[in-house]
Formats: C-alpha cells, sequence, structure tokens
C-alpha cells in the first residue's frame, strides 16, 4: 500500500435523527442500524483499510466516545483515535487531524469521510478513492464527491459542476464545481435532477495535506491559527491538553462553507456508487428489505395489521401490535417510544430538544 495515502474518518455526531435508538451515550455510528453485525464504524473503517494502512487511518470522535471508537476498531493504534472536547463541526475537525498528519508525512494526500453513510457498490466506491487520492497527488486541487441523483431529493445538499473542463488534465468524470447548493424544496430538486448539472453531496473530500492546510490559513485563518500555534506539540502527552484549550476558542464552522464554496480550484468527482447518507429513518427504509406493503420491520414479536410503507424498529423481546398506520416511523429504545409521520422527521430533532428540556438530558 502506498504509505503517503491517509484517512481520516469523523466520528462525532450525536445522530439525533436517529432518536430514541441513537442516544448521546452511543449515537449513530456506534450502532448496527443495517443489521450486519458490524456498526457503521467499523464497517467505514474496514472499508478504508482495504486501500489505506491502517497505521494512517485517522478516527477523530468526542472525547466521550474514545472508549467505543477503540472498542470498535481495536487493531487501530491509539494515538490515531483523535479526541473533540467539544463539537466545533467539520472544518475544526479536518485541521486538527490534517495538522496531525502534516506532522507525521508532509507529503500525506487525504481522504475525508463520514462514519454513518451507506455505500452498496464498495468495490466501485474503493476504486473512485485511489481515482481521487491519484488526482490530488498530482494536482494542487481541493475535490469533493458528487453523486448521480436518483430522485429529486430535499434532503441533500448539491453541487453543480462546470460544463468546461478547467486547467488541468482530467477524465471526464472530474469536472470543476460551479456552484454549491443547500437542500432544494422539491420542484427545484427536480429541476436539479433533470439539468444533468447537480449532483448529491456527499461530504467525502480528497487533497494532498499541503493543499488542505494551504485553504485553511487562506479562507479560515482564523480557525488555521488554533491548530498551526504549536504544531510541536502534536504527538506528544501534551496534546490533548492543548487540544482541550483550543477548541474552548475555535469557531464552529463547516468546511463546506468555510472553505469549499470560497476556494477557486475545488472539483467534483462524479459517481454512481450506491450511497446513502442514512441522515434519517426514512432513508433506512429506502435501503432496508421491505415486505409487500412496503413495510420494514425490525423485531421478532411484532404483529402488523393494515401497515403500509412503514418502518419499524422494536426490541425482540417487545411485544407490539400496530394497525392502520401508513407511512410511519414507530421505534423504541431503552423503554422510549417514538411514533412519527415519516413526511414529519426532519422534526424529530425538536422532539429531541423538547425531551431534553422536559424530561432531563438522561433521555436523549
Amino acid at each position: 500500500m502506498d504509505p503517503n495515502k491517509y484517512c481520516i474518518i469523523m466520528a462525532g455526531g450525536v445522530g439525533s435523527r436517529f432518536w430514541p435508538l441513537s442516544r448521546s451515550v452511543r449515537p449513530k455510528q456506534f450502532l448496527d442500524i443495517l443489521g450486519t453485525g458490524k456498526s457503521l464504524l467499523r464497517q467505514t473503517f474496514e472499508r478504508f483499510s482495504q486501500i489505506i494502512p491502517v497505521e494512517n487511518i485517522l478516527v477523530v470522535t468526542s472525547s466521550g466516545y474514545g472508549n467505543l471508537a477503540r472498542e470498535q476498531i481495536p487493531e487501530l493504534p491509539g494515538k490515531n483515535i483523535l479526541l473533540e472536547p467539544l463539537r466545533r463541526n467539520t472544518a475544526p475537525c479536518i485541521a486538527y487531524a490534517s495538522y496531525r498528519i502534516r506532522r507525521r508525512n508532509p507529503s500525506a494526500k487525504v481522504v475525508v469521510a463520514p462514519s454513518d453513510h451507506l455505500i452498496i457498490k464498495e468495490g466501485k466506491f474503493l476504486k473512485v478513492v485511489e481515482k481521487g487520492l491519484d488526482f490530488v497527488g498530482r494536482e494542487k486541487a481541493l475535490l469533493t464527491l458528487g453523486i448521480t441523483p436518483e430522485r429529486p431529493e430535499t434532503g441533500y445538499g448539491y453541487i453543480q459542476v462546470n460544463s468546461e473542463p478547467g486547467n488541468v488534465s482530467i477524465d471526464k468524470s472530474i469536472r470543476p464545481v460551479k456552484t454549491f447548493t443547500e437542500k432544494p424544496d422539491l420542484k427545484m430538486a427536480r429541476i436539479f435532477q433533470e439539468s444533468g448539472e447537480f449532483y448529491w453531496n456527499a461530504g467525502i473530500f480528497f487533497w494532498s495535506v499541503d493543499s488542505i492546510l494551504y485553504a485553511l490559513k487562506r479562507y479560515l485563518p482564523e480557525v488555521d491559527s488554533v491548530f498551526s500555534e504549536n504544531e510541536q506539540i502534536y504527538e506528544t502527552e501534551r496534546e490533548q491538553e492543548y487540544i482541550t484549550q483550543a477548541y474552548a476558542g475555535c469557531r464552529n464552522i463547516s468546511i463546506d462553507y468555510g472553505v469549499m464554496e470560497k476556494a477557486s480550484n475545488v472539483y467534483v468527482l462524479t459517481t454512481d456508487i450506491g450511497w446513502s447518507d442514512l441522515g434519517t429513518w426514512g432513508s433506512l427504509h429506502e435501503q432496508k428489505k421491505k415486505d409487500r406493503s412496503g413495510n420494514s420491520v425490525t423485531g421478532k414479536n411484532v404483529l402488523a395489521y393494515d401497515l403500509k410503507n412503514s418502518i419499524v424498529n422494536l426490541p425482540d423481546d417487545k411485544l407490539a401490535v400496530i394497525q392502520g398506520l401508513d407511512d410511519f416511523i414507530v421505534v423504541e429504545s431503552d423503554g422510549i417510544l417514538l411514533i412519527c409521520n415519516k413526511k414529519d422527521e426532519q422534526k424529530i430533532k425538536n422532539f429531541v430538544n423538547d425531551v431534553r428540556l422536559r424530561k432531563g438530558e438522561e433521555n436523549v
């Protein structure tokens, strides 16, 4: 394997849209929500370890999830699990891990990926990753992954490609980015899909470590300075203390908004890899096997009558009779029950906030 290839796996989210199965003490990336016998984090690690040396894979997660990460990836060196004391979005996460990587290898080329995505065409994805890493190894570019849209999806951000190939020698699957667009309404999503110029933003990135650190210094200097001030402290016993202090004053901002939407050397690698961000119960329902009525049911003691187009996830020891629901989410975990219309699943975050305020932090 190429010793200059590195991977950053971002695993610090709380997965509140998968509540109550995903809880703050054990969020969705540490759960086997697909029923494969492995957590999403474990699957992500195993996927990348096929083409990237294990010692070059870094997992960035919340300080409260360090033990979970170690348990699920015991072969990963302890120093490769980076602990964030506070959640500050993806730009600080990437800055921290990138400075850590440069400390080890200034020639590194890096793929950055979330820990909780589904990729069905894994073999094709790994070839795409190899192509992306090879590209950023040759070009001073920031590359993102764009997924060919299968439907007019309102839950994803979009990337519009520039029809011109730009000033680098690349194949047809790599194009300069024209615009980034936030989640559209249904009418606009249909226009995006029909145009052939827009792709789903997968939140997976490629770059050389020098390219991303140059971009951070130029477009997010206040974030960059937090992590560049004492580079010599990385991989020493003082690192965690330094990071705890650094995060306290660090801006909360995404890499998309802070860098990718501003830089001029941004490209998109377009592909179809059977991707889903598994961001909601509805997206999980789309991926699960369904019965003739369009239901996905997890739980050995569920009796369903006139149930249609719904996702049910109950413990095996829970006996439940469900009748007359269409397009619903029914989930129970640790004594907490959620019944929600699937079209309203974006409100689950609001429900979680209400539970926190009215019933206590221990319930979220």
